[in-house]
């Protein structure tokens, strides 16, 4: 979605809209994979002009489809993310130090007539995905031996009594 510049004034005006999620789907297929959305993102933001710079506040909603890093299972949880960020003309640009200071943590850039929200809005979607998509707190994953499915039930595989994983490392202790 594009804002003219012209058109931002010091009263904030609101804007809604349904957010394409090709580009981000294609952002998030080149990680790990373990994300899709497959709708669009329902957009909420209130933006403003104070000086040269834009300044942008709202949310983004919508659902996302994951696989599961414990059980493998596709599973879907909505998306809730808070947007907010100043946008000054790229003009303003501090140099290429490669150096931030706390200030430029909040703060992004915009060139030419038109402000595209689209990469804030891709930008904060994807911050606010879990490092790790968890289908429940409760999932038991899967079976280190056979790989079934421990949320679906028992597996066939023998159950080890009393053999501990450092069993091994408590016959070299007592070697030396």
């Amino acid at each position: 979605m594009r804002i003219p510049v012209d058109q931002v004034e010091e009263t904030a005006k609101h804007l809604h809209y349904v957010e394409d999620v090709e580009g981000l789907n294609a952002r998030l297929r080149s990680g790990p994979c373990d994300f899709q959305v497959p709708a669009g993102l329902e957009v909420d933001l209130d933006y403003y002009r104070a000086g040269l710079d834009v300044y942008v506040d709202g949310d983004v909603h919508g659902e996302v489809r994951a696989t599961c890093a414990r059980c493998a299972e596709d599973f879907s949880f909505p998306l809730d993310a808070h947007v907010q960020a100043v946008l000054a003309p790229r003009s303003t640009a501090p140099g290429d130090s490669g150096e931030l200071d706390e200030d430029d943590l909040g703060l992004a850039f915009y060139e030419g007539d038109e402000i595209d929200v689209t990469g804030l809005v891709h930008e904060h979607t994807i911050l606010a995905l879990p490092t790790r998509p968890i289908c429940t707190d409760t999932c038991r994953g899967l079976c280190p031996r056979c790989g079934a499915n421990l949320n679906a039930g028992a597996c066939a595989c023998a159950v080890a009594s009393g053999a501990s994983p450092f069993a091994a490392l408590g016959a070299v202790r007592r070697e030396t």
